[in-house]
């Protein structure tokens, strides 16, 4: 792969990006109908030919984005390279995922006056305003109220107003806000590096530039990716000692998805540790300031947008889903159907229990993320990455592109570190779980299991290699240049890659 060079790596990946769109256009999760004639079946074997030219692009993209850790790039390269490998997903049909119709289905039905927090996409006449919409939503989610918080679903109101409901051009106006996130999330990493004086091409290409980002959010059109951009933004302005704008974005981020809300522990010990005064004063502001201004921000966008507070009572209506990515959810399954053979315990009690005891387990380790980071053991953008990553993994609900939440903080701190790595890996491995149509093969998983075990053989053998001085360094798992620190080193004392 070091043979590649940059110029090849940025080719290699315009390739496996194009296969992906090419193939998707046909085998992506297309709509029930569309009016357009954009997005329509083809025939069984045309979208068998997708699936397996999509599938070659996505493999090709990976190998790019591989060994374009290795190869050295500037940063203008880099983000060259990610406009090139972005532009053929611009207008395909939503990829691996069916969310962005649920999306412009509930923007609809808040233009309409419909509660989106007790009702689903249902109540949508299916030849009326974004019918179509409504109509090719998945399954369990046809009556599911919204998970997303008011100021999301702003948005999606305004996608759904400004197409008239329609279904192609709703989903292209909310691809735009994915990549406008996608490009908050570059502006934030590239800010973040800088203060850190940390590897600013790593950063970009492990947070930006990972296939599982490109796919998922700008094919899939997944509102994770402006989640972790507002918060992120909301870390550089804290950083800068604009913690009360930073607190106002992270409270943002919160009415994307809620699990932004850890950012502002880990602000709170930015805020805290470089305020002036009494040690308790300091404790006073960091605890509560930024929570307080987050909470308004909160409680003006729920008033102002409309649709309440409803959003708060709907945070755990996907957690009924079981995927299998959920090591609590599988756990739980498992230990309830043994328990119901051998005690006749009731199965969904006993899965429920372990669910909790996994999310009792996340929150003892962002406890301690964040006693760390406050005692200066740990910086907390990078504590931040690892609790979201903690989340994740023991959550009961657990999509691929929840992964997403922390691997920018991380990839700030640490993009060559023991977690960039492994989470380079998890992401290299994670793009092959879910189908272009959106569905979870079995293959898919052992794909993606075959790819990680691969993906930490070749960590070993890269790093083995770079330790005997037979490769050049500059890869992915190679340790990076460091500068001098900057003047905000004694907020973030402790840091080190974990």
């Amino acid at each position: 792969m070091r043979g590649l060079g940059v110029v090849g790596c940025r080719r290699l990946g315009l390739a496996g990006s194009l296969g992906i769109g090419a193939g998707g256009w046909v085998a992506g999760r297309l709509p029930v109908h569309d009016p357009w004639g954009w997005w329509t079946e083809r025939g069984p074997a045309v979208t068998t030919a997708g699936t397996v030219l999509a599938y070659a692009g996505l493999t090709a993209l990976v190998v790019a984005w591989w060994a374009y850790g290795r190869a050295g790039a500037s940063v203008r390269h880099t983000l060259v390279t990610l406009a090139w490998w972005v532009a053929p997903l611009l207008l395909v049909p939503p990829l691996y995922s069916a969310d962005v119709y649920s999306y412009v289905a509930q923007g609809a039905m808040v233009l309409e006056g419909h509660d989106v927090y007790s009702q689903g996409p249902s109540v949508l006449d299916p030849a009326g305003f974004a019918g179509d919409a409504a109509a090719s939503v998945g399954g369990h989610w046809t009556d599911t109220p919204a998970p997303y918080g008011p100021f999301f679903l702003l948005l999606a109101r305004g996608a759904a107003a400004l197409t008239g409901g329609t279904l192609v051009p709703a989903v292209l106006v909310l691809r735009l806000v994915a990549v406008a996130a996608l490009l908050l999330i570059v502006w934030a990493v590239r800010r973040l590096a800088r203060e850190y004086g940390a590897d600013e091409s790593g950063a970009l290409r492990l947070a930006a530039l990972n296939p599982l980002l490109l796919i998922h959010v700008v094919g899939g059109v997944h509102n994770d990716g402006l989640m972790a951009g507002l918060a992120l933004a909301g870390a550089v302005c804290a950083l800068r000692g604009r913690w009360v704008l930073g607190a106002a974005l992270i409270g943002l981020a919160m009415m994307v998805k809620s699990p932004a809300g850890l950012a502002l522990l880990f602000v709170g010990v930015v805020v805290g540790r470089s305020s002036a005064g009494s040690p308790a004063r300091r404790i006073v502001r960091g605890a509560f300031g930024p929570g307080l201004v987050a909470a308004a921000t909160v409680l003006l966008v729920s008033v102002v947008s409309g649709t309440g507070f409803g959003w708060l009572h709907t945070q755990g209506v996907a957690a009924a889903i079981h995927t299998w990515l959920s090591v609590s959810s599988d756990l739980g399954a498992g230990l309830g159907a043994l328990a119901h053979l051998v005690a006749g315990a009731d199965q969904d009690t006993v899965k429920s229990a372990v669910q909790l005891l996994g999310l009792a387990a996340a929150g003892a380790l962002i406890g301690r993320l964040g006693w760390r980071s406050a005692t200066g053991r740990l910086d907390p953008v990078l504590a931040l990455g690892l609790a979201l990553t903690a989340l994740v993994v023991l959550s009961p609900m657990v999509q691929p592109w929840y992964v997403l939440w922390g691997v920018p903080f991380v990839a700030v701190r640490a993009c060559r570190g023991r977690a960039g790595r492994r989470l380079a890996v998890l992401s290299a491995a994670l793009v092959y779980e879910t189908h272009p149509s959106g569905s979870t093969p079995a293959v898919g998983f052992a794909v993606a299991g075959a790819v990680a075990v691969a993906g930490m053989l070749l960590l070993r053998r890269e790093a083995a290699a770079d330790r005997t001085g037979s490769e050049g360094g500059g890869g992915i798992g190679v340790p990076g240049p460091r500068r001098a620190g900057t003047v905000r080193d004694e907020v973030r004392t402790g840091a080190a890659p974990a």
